[in-house]
This record gives C-alpha cells, structure tokens and sequence, in this order.
C-alpha cells in the first residue's frame, strides 16, 4: 500500500515529486517550497502564452496534483500574453515568485 492508499493519489504524488525533483536539481537547491513556487510560476508563464486551446492540451498531459497548480487562478480573458520573448518570459516567472 501507498502512502494514501489511494492508487490515484499515490501516483500523482509519485509524478509530482519526480516533477520536483527536477525542479529542486535545476535550481541546484533541496528547498521543495522553492521548487513548486518555481515550476508553478513556469507553468503558468506558459499557460498564459500559448492560447486556452493549447494550455487545456497542456494541462491534461499533467499529474493530477500539478494540474491543480496549473489550473489555479486561471481567467481566460487576457490570454494569450503578448510578449514572446525569452526575457520577457523569465521576467513575468520572476514576478509570478513568492519574496524571497
């Protein structure tokens, strides 16, 4: 038996934190608060710019707890963004991080 004994939920976990686990790597960092405000400020950079059809595709090719994130305080007026460069998109995932 998995940790909530609910296959479904043992498997998102198990994605999430691979999915973290990355995150946590690339930022050469062990802090996991750090990593999902990261990969949630980037999920939603790249939802906001690739059009609804695109971000709804995007969204169910997620684990279940990621898609949640995903999904979080989405509107779909004002998508997608504008900006399609490389320094805009790193600028509006900085802004989208928690202080600190």
């Amino acid at each position: 038996m998995g940790t909530t004994g609910l296959d479904t939920f043992d498997k998102t976990l198990q994605e999430t934190n691979r999915w973290l686990r990355i995150v946590m790597d690339a930022l050469q960092s062990e802090n996991r608060k750090h990593a999902f405000a990261a990969l949630s400020a980037g999920l939603h950079a790249l939802r906001d710019r690739i059009g609804p059809s695109r971000a709804v595709q995007l969204g169910a090719q997620l684990p279940m707890l990621l898609r949640g994130a995903y999904y979080e305080n989405w509107r779909l007026t004002g998508t997608p963004a504008r900006e399609r460069d490389v320094d805009g998109f790193i600028a509006h995932v900085a802004e989208c991080l928690p202080p600190g």
